[in-house]
């Protein structure tokens, strides 16, 4: 036993470690793959005895220091070598691979583990190899992962990492490992009790990993000694606007920390700094030392490792300089080195203390430089001609080569802004949208408005914003703005104004402008208009006259559902002979929707209108409501005003304003009154118009009564009457839905919308929303076969669901019919036995088809099924056997089993059998 343990202990050498992989240019899945490992060199044992496995089920490497691969050695200071291996490995194709490294033993005497002498070291790295992710190559980590602490003393570390991909990096504490899946023994933090130790400040000792910086926290250490930690270095790529996780790279450092005297050196760093590319950037950089030692300075990241205009850090000769120290930081930045995350520049003080007070102590800092896009430069925007489109055109980007697009955005409106320092893009809640991009190569882009004019008298703006591709981010600053006006050459409507809110007898006012900018030498006065409603915000469903042509440009229509329903209007043109000209762009009602809360109730309204409701000349929008005057409850009162550029079409209401909070007993009412504007001279400035009134009660979690529902087409001989009349080959089938209230007036009298679940199957636990709808009818449609079953559920304006309807199921009407008779005879009439084609007797809602023919003496002489390859349900039978041998002239026998959509399973197969004559 002794003689064994002696052998063991001698094999006391690897402190540190990491695996580093780079995908080699030009191929897909080769990685250059680096280990890199720290050793004691006090230990007489050589490292390179270990086992490198890569995670594909490729042989493992056993004994990785050999001839044939790169060694380097590097001697460093505290009895330290840096190892490193290089390997060059072929995954097999996409999929995500770890890779491991094992090697005994660990360098003896760490104390925060049991018995490190005896204990493997392991470390392991993870990559996703992925077409679609692109480019994929782990973090980078420059600081050497060996690092010296004192007794007493604030001790910082930062691993230096950098992704060269530009991928975001994220830092988590792991417990150091001695196989896949195996923690070592008794693993305690560096700051458990029994390592003693206080906060500088004199608080509990402080050990922590920033997981955003990265940057290590041990404050501060209480013995002396050696200690090894463990963390991953996580990489994120962003893809489609979400962060997902594509590898990390795990990094087991040790920590030496000696009792001593020194006290560490301080940096001291400029503040962070953001730059439009193309900035050099210039910067000193300082340290001192209390004890007035001499110090080092170093520095590490990925702006040193930049293939294009790298970074420099300029310190000595000599190696140290008296304190205070300086160091020349300098960085000619350009169009690469543009992405989201900012770039950290760690900065390193160490300081050179006589032998009394050794080890040298150390100071961590990161600055962070991010690297933004300048504007691109909008040179025009003009309109077409009769307003149906604009043309935009721009400078040619002078940063190319990265993928980027040219972003569009148009707002109804101006917006002007000035970006800040380092606010990209087009700032939250500036109203602006985005409406197209092109390749940054381009440099003109039309907006054909989807197809429509300008609305009359209404201004859009528009702005450029360069953007970089998701898995490296960035963007520029947005572009100036420039506007365009649509002509006022036909009505323009100011105002859909609800002035009685009712279930029967609500009234909305309606007020258009006159045709300023008409040619009245083509077009002569006077002028009539036309007043058309249709339901729902937008569009033209349920499309009626409301107004006759008259020279009247306002109305009131009464007799509505204000309560309930959302209408918009249209004004259209008559000349002096009541002859149609032209007609107005839509506006809607201002809808008000209210979230009851626990104490409070948020309000949320939409209007869809040609004006701007955003305009920065009338940002606020008012909100109204009762339970105000103490000798008038009912009576709604102003009680705010909200700046929609701010905070949007929302408002919360908690009382808090009137410094009475709302109480859970009471019914609060409301209305909002938006204001808006076409900024142009003929119109009035501001546009006021009046939601509905609403009510709610805050914590309301009463729900409405469940619908009762009806569904058409349930007739099977209505579904087969519909099939008889459509092509064969029709796929596209819709189930109508209607359904009406319980009657139960107190139950429904709070439903404003509904929910509509649905199932393929019928099976419970099967339905999901698919809809929510205002309306009690409901088409779904784009259906390959009538099967499924629908559930209805009512939601109140507290938003309570009630529970759901009884299913509603309709079915399909399936046929398959066959011939009896074909002619294999090589003249193009009838060669093949497929099923009829006819709309009356052609294949309907047949999901497949097995098809078995016998002779007469009932042996089998060909098979069939539509499940194989490329296969259909049509079969073409040509005559011949299965192995291909021409049957002769003949009766012939089938069974054709027939698997149909049907919505019950055991509905869904039926066995056809019959006889078919062969007629050469």
């Amino acid at each position: 036993m002794i003689v064994a343990f002696a052998e063991i202990a001698q094999a006391t050498h690897i402190r540190a470690g990491e695996i580093l992989a780079r995908r080699l240019q030009g191929t897909e899945n080769r990685y250059e793959i680096r280990l890199v490992a720290y050793t004691d060199t006090r230990s007489t044992v050589e490292i390179g005895a270990g086992v490198l496995e890569f995670g594909d089920g490729s042989p493992a490497i056993e004994g990785i220091d050999t001839d044939n691969l790169a060694n380097f050695r590097t001697q460093l200071e505290n009895d330290v070598a840096e190892n490193i291996w290089i390997f060059e490995h072929t995954f097999p194709g996409p999929g995500t691979y770890t890779i491991r490294f094992r090697e005994f033993n660990r360098n003896a005497n760490v104390l925060n583990m049991a018995n490190s002498v005896n204990t493997p070291f392991y470390i392991e790295t993870t990559i996703t190899i992925d077409p679609i992710l692109g480019l994929n190559n782990t973090p980078i980590l420059t600081v050497p992962p060996i690092d010296l602490a004192a007794v007493g003393a604030r001790f910082t570390h930062n691993p230096g990492a950098y992704d060269p991909d530009g991928d975001s990096l994220s830092y988590s504490m792991v417990v150091p490992k001695q196989n896949l899946n195996l923690e070592v023994s008794n693993y305690r933090d560096p700051n458990a009790g029994e390592f003693g130790g206080t906060s500088e400040a004199g608080g509990a000792t402080i050990f922590e990993l920033d997981p955003i910086t990265g940057e290590l926290v041990w404050d501060a250490p209480g013995t002396a000694g050696q200690y090894n930690i463990a963390f991953i270095v996580e990489e994120w790529r962003k893809i489609d606007g979400e962060f997902v996780s594509i590898g990390y790279v795990t990094r087991d450092m040790q920590i030496i920390v000696q009792d001593t005297d020194n006290n560490r050196p301080e940096l001291e760093l400029p503040p962070d700094l953001c730059v439009e590319a193309g900035t050099n950037i210039i910067e000193t950089i300082f340290a001192s030392d209390p004890d007035g030692d001499s110090i080092s300075l170093e520095s590490y990241g990925g702006v040193y490792e930049q293939l294009s205009n790298p970074a420099t850090f300029t310190f000595g000769p000599p190696q140290y300089m008296p304190s205070p120290a300086f160091g020349e930081f300098r960085w000619q930045t350009d169009g690469s080195h543009i992405r989201e995350a900012p770039y950290a520049v760690h900065f390193r003080a160490i300081d050179d203390p006589p032998a009394l007070r050794r080890p040298p102590l150390t100071d961590v800092q990161t600055w962070y430089i991010t690297v933004v896009g300048p504007a691109p430069e909008l040179n025009e925007v003009v309109l077409n001609e009769g307003g149906l489109g604009v043309n935009l055109d721009w400078e040619l980007y002078e940063y190319q080569g990265g993928r980027q697009t040219v972003e569009v955005y148009r707002r109804n409106g101006s917006f002007e802004f000035e970006p800040e320092d380092c606010v990209t893009g087009i700032p939250e809640g500036s109203g602006y949208q985005l409406i197209g991009e092109v390749p940054v190569e381009e440099t003109e882009f039309f907006d054909d408005l989807d197809g429509d004019r300008i609305p009359a008298g209404v201004t859009y703006c528009y702005r450029l914003v360069v953007r970089w591709p998701d898995t490296r981010g960035g963007e520029s600053y947005a572009s100036r703005e420039l506007c365009v006006t649509g002509a006022l050459d036909v009505p323009a409507l100011t105002n859909v104004d609800i002035e009685v809110t009712d279930e029967a007898n609500g009234e909305i006012l309606v007020r258009w402008t006159p045709p300023y900018e008409i040619d009245q030498t083509l077009f002569p006065p006077p002028y009539f208009y036309a007043l058309a409603r249709a339901n729902g915000a937008a569009g033209a469903a349920g499309l009626q006259t409301v107004m006759q042509p008259s020279q009247d440009t306002v109305f009131v229509d009464t007799g509505m559902n204000t309560r309930d329903q959302i209408y918009n209007y249209r004004v259209y043109l008559y000349d002096a002979n009541q002859t149609l000209l032209d007609s107005s762009a839509t506006a809607s009602t201002v809808r008000l929707e209210p979230i009851p809360l626990q104490g409070a109730i948020i309000l949320d309204w939409t209007a869809l209108v040609p004006w701007s409701n955003t305009a920065t000349q009338f940002p606020y929008h008012y909100i109204y409501r009762d339970n105000i005057l103490p000798g008038e409850p009912e009576a709604l009162v102003l009680i705010d005003s909200v700046n929609v550029l701010q905070t949007g079409f929302t408002y919360r209401d908690d009382g808090q304003l009137g410094e009475q909070t709302l109480s859970d007993e009471l019914e609060y009412c409301y209305f909002v009154q938006t204001a808006g504007t076409y900024n142009i001279p003929q119109i009035p400035q501001s546009l006021l118009n009046k939601s509905q009134i609403v009510c709610a009660q805050p914590n309301d979690t009463i729900p409405p009564c469940a619908p009762i529902v009806a569904i058409d087409l349930q007739d099977i001989e209505d579904c087969r009457n519909f099939i008889s009349n459509i092509p064969c080959g029709f796929n596209d089938f819709s189930n109508t839905l209607s359904w009406q209230k319980t009657g139960d007036g107190v139950c429904d009298e709070e439903v404003r919308s509904y929910n509509i679940y649905f199932s393929a199957s019928g099976e419970e636990g099967t339905f999901a929303v698919i809809d929510n709808v205002s309306d009690t009818t409901y088409v779904h449609s784009g259906l390959s076969s009538f099967a499924g079953c629908y559930r209805i559920s009512a939601i109140d304006r507290s938003g309570n669901e009630s529970e759901l309807s009884e299913p509603v199921c309709n079915d399909n009407c399936p046929r398959y019919l066959l011939p009896n008779l074909f002619t294999p005879n090589d003249d193009d009439v009838n060669e093949t036995f497929i099923p009829f084609t006819d709309p009356e007797r052609c294949p309907r809602f047949v999901e497949s088809v097995e098809f078995t023919v016998y002779n007469r003496w009932g042996k089998e002489v060909f098979e069939y099924s539509s499940d194989g390859g490329e296969n259909t349900i049509f079969i073409n039978w040509d005559g011949r056997t299965t192995q291909g041998e021409e049957l002769s002239s003949g009766v012939y026998y089938y069974v054709a089993r027939v698997r149909f959509v049907r919505l019950r399973p055991e509905d869904s197969v039926e066995e056809i059998k019959g006889w078919v004559q062969v007629l050469r």
